[in-house]
C-alpha cells in the first residue's frame, strides 16, 4: 500500500509538473504571438519607401530640428497685431527659471487694477514675498497630510501621491488668493527676488528631500506610539497623545523648513516703507506698511469670494461643479473649485471682462503650435503631417483622455479681437511672464481656433459671469481625485 500511494504521489506530481510546464509554454506562445517576429518586422519595414523625398526628409532631419522643418512657411507672416478690446497695462515680468507661472499671472491681474486705479507710471508686487509663504504651506500640507493619513498603508493611493509630490513651485489661482488673503502683498522692491526664487530646482529638490524624510518619521513615530492590539479607551488614549506628539513634531519639522527658506529666499518683512510715484516721478505719499494693510488700502477686494474659477474639460459634464482633492496650497485653504462649460460660454464671460478693462487668470496648454520666432499661438504655425507623412487626428477631448494635453501655463488675458461683421472673435492675447523679448513684446497672441483646442481654465470676477452660471456653483461639487491628470499644478 505504501508503495502504492507514492506511486500515486509521483505521478501526480508528474501531472502538476507537466500542467505547469504546459501553461508556461502557453504563456511563452500568447508573448511570441503579442512580440514582433521577423515576418511582422519585415512587413513593419516596409512603413519606410526610401524615396528621394523620404532621403531628403531623413537627411534634413539628421542636423536639424523637427520643430524648425515643420514650421509652415505659408503661415509665416506676422499675425495682425490689431485688437479691438484691450486692457490697459504696462510692463512685463519674468518668472525666469522657475515653475511660478500662477503666481505672476494672479498678480499681474491686480497689478493691472493697481496701475489703472493709481494712474501709477509702473508697478510690480513682490513674487517673492508670496512664493515663501506658499512654499512654507505646502510644506505644512505635506506634513499634515502625513499626519491625516497615518493609519493608512503606505502603499495607499494617497499616501503614494503625498510622497510623490510633498511640495512644487507651480500652483492655481486658488492659491494665490488664499496666500494673499491671509499674507497680504508689497512691492517688489520691499522684498526683491533672489537666485533661488528665480531658480527655484535646486531649492525644491532640497526642501522635498527633507519633507520626504520627515513625513517618514511622523508615519514611524505614529506606528512607534499606537500598538495595533490596544482597543477601547487605551487605545483612544494612546491615539490623543500620539497626535499631541505628531503636532509638536511638525512645528519642529515647519521650523527647519523656515530657516532653509529664508537662507534661500530672504526674511519676509513684517513692515515696510513705500513711496507712492506720480506720472512724472514726483512722490504723491510715503508712508510705512504691513503687508495685509498694503493690500487692504490700495486693493481690497475679497479675492476668496469675488472669483469664479470656470474650466473647459470636455471629458466631464458641462453645468456642473467640480473639486480637486488636495489641489490647495494652504492646508486651512479652499481646494480647486470650477463650473465646467462650453469653449463658448467661457468666451462669452472672458469677452465681457476685457470690454469692462479687466484682465483675467488664464491657463493653456501653450506648448502646442508655439511659434517663439513670433509669439503666436496657431493651429497653422507647424506642418507635422505633411513632415511625418501622417496624420493627428484626436479631438480635444481625445488629447486630454491620452494624456496628450492639459493645463501647462498660467497666462494674463488681456486683449480680444472681435470681427466686425460676425460679432465673434478672431484672435486673442495674453500678458505672458517670460520677460518683454519673449513673444511679441513679452505677450502672445492665440488664434480663435487655437483657443477653442488648448485653452482650459479661466478665472474671471461674478459680475462678468451669468446668473445661471452661479446658480450651477451652489450645488454640490463632485470631488475628484488629487492624481487626476487634468490637474497637475501649472508651470
Amino acid at each position: 500500500m505504501k508503495l502504492k500511494g507514492l506511486f500515486l504521489v509521483a505521478l501526480a506530481c508528474g501531472i502538476t509538473a507537466f500542467a505547469v510546464d504546459s501553461a508556461a509554454q502557453q504563456s511563452r506562445a500568447g508573448a511570441s504571438e503579442g512580440g514582433i517576429s521577423p515576418e511582422m518586422l519585415a512587413e513593419i519595414s516596409k512603413g519606410y519607401k526610401g524615396t528621394s523625398s523620404d532621403k531628403a526628409i531623413r537627411n534634413a532631419l539628421a542636423g536639424t530640428s523637427i520643430g524648425v522643418l515643420a514650421v509652415n512657411s505659408e503661415n509665416a507672416a506676422m499675425i495682425d497685431t490689431h485688437f479691438s478690446d484691450k486692457v490697459l497695462t504696462k510692463g512685463i515680468t519674468d518668472q525666469k527659471s522657475s515653475g511660478r507661472c500662477w503666481l505672476f499671472t494672479g498678480l499681474n491681474v491686480l497689478r493691472a487694477k493697481m496701475i489703472d486705479r493709481y494712474d501709477l507710471p509702473s508697478f510690480e508686487f513682490s513674487q517673492n514675498y508670496l512664493f515663501f509663504y506658499d512654499q512654507l504651506e505646502k510644506a505644512n500640507l505635506f506634513l499634515q497630510g502625513v499626519i491625516d493619513t497615518r493609519e493608512l498603508p503606505f502603499d495607499d493611493r494617497k499616501v503614494d501621491w503625498l510622497f510623490s509630490n510633498p511640495l512644487s513651485d507651480g500652483g492655481q489661482f486658488t492659491g494665490v488668493s488664499n496666500l494673499i488673503m491671509k499674507y497680504g502683498v508689497m512691492p517688489s522692491e520691499a522684498m526683491p527676488e533672489t537666485f533661488s526664487s528665480n531658480n527655484t530646482s535646486q531649492m525644491a529638490m532640497l526642501l522635498k528631500l527633507k519633507l520626504r524624510e520627515d513625513g517618514l518619521r511622523l508615519r514611524d513615530a505614529y506606528s512607534a506610539a499606537v500598538d495595533k492590539n490596544l482597543s477601547g479607551r487605551k487605545k483612544a488614549s494612546a491615539i490623543a497623545e500620539a497626535d499631541r506628539k505628531l503636532a509638536q513634531m511638525k512645528t519642529d519639522m515647519l521650523s527647519e523648513i523656515y530657516r532653509m527658506l529664508v537662507l534661500c529666499l530672504g526674511e519676509p518683512p513684517v513692515e515696510f516703507e513705500w513711496a507712492r510715484c506720480g506720472k512724472e516721478g514726483e512722490i504723491v505719499s510715503k508712508e510705512k506698511y504691513t503687508p495685509k494693510g498694503f493690500y487692504e488700502k490700495y486693493l481690497g477686494e475679497n479675492l476668496e469670494d469675488n472669483y469664479v474659477m470656470i474650466m473647459n474639460d470636455p471629458c466631464r459634464e458641462y453645468g456642473k461643479v467640480y473639486e480637486i482633492d488636495y489641489d490647495r496650497h494652504v492646508y486651512d485653504g479652499h481646494n480647486w473649485l470650477y463650473v465646467n462649460l462650453p469653449v463658448d460660454r467661457i468666451k462669452e464671460i472672458a469677452i465681457a471682462s476685457i470690454k469692462d478693462n479687466t484682465a483675467m487668470y488664464f491657463s493653456c496648454d501653450v506648448g502646442k503650435f508655439l511659434s517663439r520666432t513670433n509669439g503666436t499661438l496657431d493651429l497653422a504655425n507647424f506642418d507635422y503631417e505633411s513632415l511625418m507623412g501622417v496624420t493627428f487626428g484626436m479631438d480635444k477631448k481625445e488629447r486630454v483622455m491620452t494624456h496628450a494635453s492639459g493645463s501647462s501655463h498660467a497666462m494674463t488675458l488681456i486683449a480680444v479681437d472681435i470681427d466686425k461683421e460676425s460679432g465673434k472673435p478672431c484672435k486673442w492675447m495674453v500678458e505672458n511672464s517670460w520677460g518683454p523679448s519673449a513673444g511679441y513684446k513679452g505677450c502672445l497672441i492665440m488664434t480663435d481656433e487655437w483657443f477653442n483646442e488648448y485653452m482650459f481654465r479661466l478665472v474671471a470676477e461674478k459680475k462678468y459671469v451669468p446668473a445661471d452660471v452661479l446658480e450651477m456653483l451652489e450645488g454640490t461639487p463632485e470631488r475628484l481625485p488629487a492624481w487626476d491628470p487634468m490637474f497637475l499644478p501649472e508651470e
